[in-house]
């Protein structure tokens, strides 16, 4: 058992950690196009370092992968709704978005999760939620519709683009909280779905012109896909760790080091600046986070 003080500092430090490597992925989304490769073309090169990354995680830890054909079906329609349509959308708005504000439109998945469950009958009425919904609408609107936030006006429409990559996620946390089987490890599931999602999209990389050649000498947009699939097994494999040891309450609170982290890196690395409805917008996100997420608490050391 730990003692509070060592718990407090691994969960924090967790947080923190695999927050920012969450964070760390738009800016590198944002470098992955900046050559014009094709959403398709790095979807599936990340499948493949993900299951070769999640793949080593899993061996390690001795987690078995579920074969049966009901996790088949699972794990099929978590490569599309988790991967395959969103990151679509993200990689096509990321083209003529600025990162940060890629990290924005990610941050609204709570608002889109809640308000799914809520029409699902997943979740009871909460006025305090329902308002954090209403600001992250507010905060996107404080973006995409004065002329002075974006860059270039034009970019306005790619906004709601970027948008449909939360929503899909907002299906996708729904989803798993119904049809999630009980005996698949979060971790295995992401595997089989990276298994199934390469067997898709490698002929249709292919067949639409959309192959990226890996095997050729890397350069920045080449790191990059591999730096996405990297730090997306971190964030994922330590956000279920991060729960497990420090609950969930606590661990719903990785959603401001996430939007603050790809922000922050955009601005320090890629450069970027913002006119001040975007920075409005960052707040009022904030806000509409503190709202939507369940309220953060210290970790249960007694049953850590």
């Amino acid at each position: 058992m730990l003692c509070n003080s060592s718990a407090a500092f691994l969960s924090f430090a967790g947080l923190l950690t695999f927050g920012f490597s969450w964070g760390l992925t738009q800016p590198l989304t944002k470098i992955s196009v900046s050559t014009g490769y094709q959403p398709i073309g790095i979807i599936f090169w990340q499948f493949v370092f993900g299951l070769v990354l999640i793949g080593l995680v899993l061996s390690f830890l001795r987690i078995p992968v579920p074969r049966e054909p009901r996790h088949l079906r699972y794990y099929l329609a978590i490569a599309f709704i988790g991967t395959l349509i969103p990151n679509s959308f993200s990689f096509l708005a990321a083209a003529h978005l600025p990162a940060g504000i890629m990290s924005l439109a990610i941050a609204t998945v709570p608002m889109f999760s809640f308000g799914l469950a809520l029409a699902l009958g997943n979740e009871r009425f909460r006025i305090k939620r329902l308002a954090g919904i209403f600001l992250g609408v507010t905060a996107m609107m404080l973006i995409a519709l004065p002329e002075a936030s974006l860059p270039d006006p034009g970019q306005a429409w790619w906004v709601l683009v970027a948008l449909a990559a939360p929503l899909c996620y907002g299906f996708e946390g729904n989803f798993v909280a119904m049809k999630a089987p009980r005996d698949a490890h979060p971790m295995a599931v992401l595997w089989g779905a990276s298994v199934i999602g390469s067997v898709i999209s490698l002929p249709w990389a292919i067949l639409s012109g959309n192959w990226i050649d890996m095997f050729a000498p890397w350069g920045a947009p080449e790191w990059a896909i591999f730096g996405t699939s990297a730090a997306h097994a971190v964030a994922y494999s330590g956000y279920m760790w991060l729960v497990g040891f420090a609950g969930v309450v606590f661990s719903a609170q990785i959603a401001y080091i996430v939007t603050l982290s790809g922000i922050t890196i955009a601005v320090v690395f890629l450069g970027e600046s913002y006119s001040i409805w975007v920075w409005g917008a960052v707040g009022l996100m904030l806000l509409a986070l503190s709202l939507v997420q369940p309220a953060a608490r210290m970790p249960d050391t007694e049953s850590v």
